[in-house]
């Protein structure tokens, strides 16, 4: 009786005003009147996993003021790994009110107890990825549930508001089951006032577990089989037992919708000084080109990079003066800040919402749902060429012809709004990782080998090398190297060690020069044999599914390019035509050439290219049907170098010329990688 009064009385005090003054605590309440619950279903006697839920119920409420989420849950725990689940933690956004616990009870052997009668949740006021530049603005708030015991039934219910604050006035979102939840009843269920419906769409995988009614979508599913994607299958197809929503209705609307946020954000006071710069940037260089360069590379450099949601920011961008002023902000804050200086220059521009995540294959196939982009950029018009710029990126980065990601689909933004636009995935066209070793020799099979390695590297493996090395001194840099990789079997001594990051072709370079054995394969009687480092390929996978499961699902192989090049030099005690060398190839299976080719120099070297790159990312399965049967085929040998002191080994046919690591600019845009017929084709 005690308990109701309390409850009763929670729920007077808790109005909106209330809740909104204390939006930074978890409040205590009853479930709001538009909740229902399903009935628990019983534990059957062979239960058996971690957990048995015994109701799972996730209601989503679209209303004038946003939307909020219900969830309750009542399992019964049958492992001991099923304790973590008494570790229970809520997360929100303080700008659209406060979450409000419901019940957190323990049944155990016939008694119930009342968890919150003695225990509260604790608020974190850390952010939670502050190292990592991250300002959220979310709270989190954690509870562990005391004296939690193997074969109890842990059972607890909260709400909290699930809108961005910046779109109150739009839902949109997704209820999801999950590919592999654990065995017992889930319901999940999308609920709207009066003129606040949503479009809504269903994968296809749901198909007759919906009941429609006349403000509300629920979907209930007893002992849901696990379920995963086709192997090999592009990423669209992970997309599974998912409910979409949304209010939008059209791509164009979310276009015109952050157009006009982004035209307030971008806009500059009489007074900024953000237009001295513009000014300064005009004075100093004369082309558009070099002023969108200039305009870039000052808010790279000058505007450190913070990911920023507080007051509700996660959509709202701060202003472009905002951004300068403090000298920090997050995508949304700098593009605002680019294009701001982009409009004072006279450049006409546009910013692009996008995915960094890779989570746009299969964009064109949802609903209008601003929660497909985790990222904005900015285009640029100059000279009839479109650029890129990230203004979040280093200054190495310059305005680009292509994204520097490959995106799939982005959304322009425009005042008249704009549709999805799909980016063509062409074959890389430099590669993203490139090895070069030189080996020299020459002092003889016992002595140890100069060595001079080289690595090329591009893309974000590219950015993140030169974030740790650019900022090294020469003798850091050497001196670190020194310290991880002498004695490591590879190297005796390390000379030098020298950094680069070339800006035009954008791969940071990294070059390590001394001295190691070469692990030379004795075969007696003077003889010797090498294996090439970076030579061999590995047999690609065969590729193929349960026999009358998703037929006509594609392969999928993710876009790569990658070239490793090695020249060894041969002891000067040797004579040239003494050695050889085994296997050269040049195969494509399943979308993706495989290409190796060897060279003897009567300069004492020996030389070897090795590439492979994805040219088509998805093969029907008949193609890949066809090369599964060509898999026993494949040369997985490695690359091989052979010296007999008995033998002369005469050069038959005509080989590709296969330059050495040292004379030829591997880092540049020019590089024989693949065969020449398509190098020439690109």
């Amino acid at each position: 009786m005690r308990m109701i009064s309390l409850v009763f009385l929670v729920a007077v005090i808790v109005t909106p005003d209330r809740v909104k003054a204390q939006a930074d605590q978890v409040l205590t309440g009853p479930s709001p009147s538009w909740v229902e619950v399903s009935e628990p279903v019983p534990v059957p006697a062979d239960a058996a996993g971690t957990v048995f839920m015994r109701r799972s119920d996730l209601i989503v409420h679209l209303e004038d003021e946003g939307q909020h989420t219900y969830l309750g849950q009542r399992m019964k725990l049958l492992h001991p790994q099923a304790l973590a689940a008494g570790n229970l933690s809520i997360t929100w956004n303080p700008a659209a009110g406060a979450p409000v616990v419901h019940m957190l009870r323990i049944y155990r052997d016939g008694e119930e107890i009342d968890v919150l009668a003695d225990t509260s949740f604790e608020v974190l006021r850390r952010e939670e990825q502050l190292e990592q530049a991250i300002l959220t603005g979310n709270l989190t708030a954690v509870l562990r549930v005391p004296d939690l015991r193997v074969g109890d039934e842990l059972e607890w219910a909260f709400t909290s508001p699930s809108h961005d604050p910046t779109l109150a006035d739009n839902d949109f979102g997704f209820l999801m089951f999950g590919p592999a939840p654990p065995p017992g009843r889930y319901r999940v269920s999308l609920r709207w006032e009066e003129g606040q419906e949503p479009t809504t769409q269903l994968t296809e995988d749901l198909a007759g577990f919906e009941e429609r009614g006349p403000a509300s979508l629920t979907l209930s599913v007893e002992n849901p089989e696990m379920l995963a994607p086709p192997p090999d299958a592009p990423p669209r197809y992970s997309w599974q037992r998912i409910v979409e929503y949304s209010d939008f209705a059209s791509w164009s609307a979310v276009s015109q919708r952050f157009d006009a946020l982004f035209d307030v954000a971008s806009q500059l006071s009489e007074t900024s000084p953000v237009r001295e710069e513009a000014t300064r940037i005009a004075s100093a260089h004369s082309g558009d080109l070099e002023r969108a360069q200039a305009a870039l590379e000052l808010v790279q450099q000058q505007v450190r990079y913070i990911y920023v949601g507080l007051d509700g920011g996660n959509y709202e961008p701060a202003t472009a003066d905002e951004t300068w002023q403090r000298r920090y902000g997050d995508c949304k804050g700098k593009s605002a800040l680019l294009m701001a200086l982009l409009n004072e220059l006279g450049i006409d521009a546009e910013l692009v919402l996008v995915n960094n995540a890779g989570g746009d294959d299969g964009a064109d196939a949802r609903l209008p749902n601003p929660a497909l982009f985790d990222h904005i950029l900015v285009r640029a018009d100059i000279g009839g060429s479109t650029y890129w710029m990230d203004p979040t990126l280093p200054a190495v980065i310059e305005p680009g012809l292509t994204p520097f990601l490959p995106y799939r689909w982005v959304l322009p933004l425009s005042e008249n709004g704009a549709s999805l636009e799909q980016i063509r995935h062409e074959p890389f066209a430099l590669p993203q990782e490139i090895g070069l070793i030189e080996i020299d020799a020459r002092a003889g099979f016992q002595q140890p080998a100069r060595r001079i390695n080289t690595s090329v590297t591009r893309g974000f493996a590219g950015l993140n090398q030169y974030a740790l090395l650019s900022a090294m001194t020469p003798s850091q840099l050497t001196n670190t190297f020194r310290s991880s990789l002498t004695g490591q079997g590879t190297w005796d001594e390390i000379e030098s060690v020298t950094y680069r990051y070339d800006r035009q072709t954008q791969a940071s370079i990294l070059t390590i020069v001394g001295s190691g054995p070469v692990d030379w394969d004795d075969r007696g009687d003077g003889r010797y044999r090498f294996a090439l480092p970076g030579g061999g390929f590995s047999p690609p996978p065969r590729r193929q599914r349960s026999d009358g499961s998703d037929a006509d699902t594609p392969f999928y192989t993710a876009r790569n390019y990658s070239c490793y090049v090695t020249t060894v030099r041969v002891p000067e005690e040797t004579d040239v035509t003494n050695w050889s060398f085994n296997s050269m190839f040049d195969t494509m299976m399943f979308g993706k050439i495989y290409y190796r080719v060897m060279e003897r120099r009567d300069d004492g070297t020996i030389r070897m290219i090795r590439g492979s790159r994805v040219e088509v990312e998805e093969i029907a399965p008949e193609r890949a049907h066809r090369d599964n049967g060509r898999l026993d085929n494949f040369d997985n040998s490695m690359a091989w170098i052979f010296y007999d002191p008995d033998r002369s080994f005469p050069l038959r046919g005509r080989f590709p010329s296969v330059p050495a690591t040292y004379e030829i600019d591997w880092s540049g845009s020019d590089v024989p990688c693949l065969p020449a017929d398509v190098l020439q084709s690109d």
